[in-house]
């Protein structure tokens, strides 16, 4: 048994310490803060309790004395506890008190620092805490209590930073020019650091009270000329698809690709899967595919999935490549570098990554009794197959894999949509249906729609959906691409 405080870092998920993944990943039970990203609660195992502990503002989902008997009953069970603290735990994070709870009941800890949300804020907003031409002293305190602070002391700190003075910042405001401090001290408010919804509010010392009246905790306030600095060293805020939440609704296990690309950009993304990626239902036949592999001159992949899911039954055979003797057509880069992870070369690639571009890649070879092995998603369009026999192949189409819905999508899509996202992205025809399907085409109405390629647009619109943008070259850094036209004259670069 075990509790590990571990500091969540100011928002961003890419900010928690590889130490503290680690310890995520070894949990049984995770209690965590309202300032805690919620996202990080992925990397704990499936089996793992998570309990909301949280605070904001005066509603407590438990007391600090019920919190700390929460972690010691449940070290008691010999759990590996996490307590999972926003910033970082000894830093306005009462993990002082945590800690001496545990050490009182005789419960082993340990503290796994975190990038506490000061940090945080002065990265992603331009504003560094230090600056040699600026200042050599930072001061942190708390706006809980503003009558218990000595602000003929605390308010000529060269930068001061006010951890939770969101509410209180007017009389914070009035006690530290009552005290000699410049009205015109440069001054900002920063809502959520590091995050993509981050909200930044910069004025002076007298006339930021005014500019906050809208402003919602949480919130970490920052006094001093190291300010100035952030029309200069701003960096997070003018990214270019800063503060626009873009869905991404591909299966959970392939949204990463898409989703990091589209966050690297500024984007606020929401995952949506939409299908769940399953193995066939009835694996013989592609089980007896893979027995007479040596007999194919073709075989041809229309998706990473599908490489995916044949080499799984490959695997589960008594085969395995060696007995392959084919030539391999991919349709596009991702099928082809899924090919390549196992060290085959593929001979055949279209020139545009759909269907289409595929056939006309195979015009110049002679197919004529030819045998072709064409291992797929359960529902596939027939353009492939059928084109290759009106050539004179023999096309063995098998089912390698399927997509369905996932349970609850209906719920999880109203919950998204109503939201009101900037834009959707799709990367099938089958992301579109499911979507649809669960929340109807005018759950969609005012939300740009963005489509990987001509099939999932033509898709899109039978069923009622205007597409606001198409890829131009259909992959996901197309769709990017695609995306970041909608809202900038920009394109990513190339990787």
């Amino acid at each position: 048994m075990k509790v590990y405080l571990v500091g969540a870092g100011p928002g961003d998920p890419e900010l928690l310490t590889l130490k503290g993944r680690r310890i995520l990943q070894q949990a049984d039970a995770v209690l965590y803060d309202h300032l805690a990203n919620v996202a990080l609660l992925e990397f704990a195992p499936p089996h793992a309790e998570r309990l909301y502990v949280g605070k904001k503002r005066s509603v407590h989902a438990f007391s600090q004395e019920e919190i700390c008997a929460l972690l010691i009953d449940r070290a008691r069970r010999g759990l590996t506890v996490v307590r999972l603290k926003g910033g970082d735990p000894f830093l306005f994070g009462r993990g002082g008190e945590e800690a001496e709870a545990l050490a009182d009941a005789g419960i082993p800890f340990e503290i796994v620092p975190g990038v506490t949300t000061p940090l945080g804020i002065a990265a992603y907003t331009g504003v560094p805490l230090t600056h040699r031409e600026h200042t050599s002293a930072v001061t942190f305190v708390t706006g809980h209590a503003v009558e218990t602070i000595d602000w003929a002391k605390v308010g000529h700190a060269e930068t001061l930073v006010i951890f939770m003075g969101l509410t209180t910042f007017p009389e914070i405001a009035r006690q530290l020019i009552n005290h000699g401090r410049s009205p015109d001290t440069p001054a900002m408010a920063v809502r959520w650091a590091t995050r993509a919804d981050q909200q930044t509010i910069v004025g002076t010392l007298s006339r930021l009270p005014a500019l906050l009246a809208g402003m919602k905790p949480p919130a970490t306030i920052i006094v001093g000329e190291v300010v100035r600095l952030r029309d200069k060293l701003d960096w997070f805020e003018r990214l270019p698809l800063f503060g626009k939440r873009i869905v991404v609704t591909r299966a959970s296990e392939q949204a990463g690709a898409l989703a990091s690309r589209l966050s690297a950009l500024g984007a606020g993304v929401v995952e949506l899967p939409t299908i769940e990626i399953r193995p066939p239902a009835d694996p013989a036949p592609l089980d007896r595919a893979i027995a007479q592999l040596d007999t194919y001159d073709w075989l041809i992949f229309t998706s990473a999935n599908g490489v995916r899911f044949f080499l799984d039954r490959l695997d589960a055979g008594e085969n395995d490549l060696r007995k392959l003797r084919a030539k391999i057509c991919a349709i596009g880069p991702a099928t082809r570098a899924a090919v390549e992870a196992l060290h085959l070369k593929v001979d055949l690639m279209g020139k545009e990554y759909v269907a289409e571009g595929m056939l006309e890649a195979f015009a110049d070879h002679d197919l004529a009794e030819k045998r072709i092995l064409l291992p797929r998603a359960a529902v596939a369009r027939d353009l492939v197959p059928a084109g290759l026999a009106r050539r004179g192949a023999r096309v063995d189409v098998v089912e390698a894999y399927r997509t369905v819905p996932p349970e609850h999508l209906a719920a999880q899509a109203r919950e998204v949509l109503e939201s009101r996202p900037d834009c959707v992205t799709f990367t099938s025809s089958s992301t579109v249906r499911n979507l649809l399907l669960a929340a109807g085409a005018e759950a969609l109405r005012g939300i740009a729609v963005a489509s990987i390629g001509p099939i999932t647009t033509l898709t899109a619109r039978q069923l009622g959906v205007e597409v606001a943008t198409q890829a131009k070259v259909f992959t996901v850094d197309g769709l990017v691409a695609a995306v970041l036209g909608l809202y900038t004259e920009m394109t990513p670069p190339s990787e």
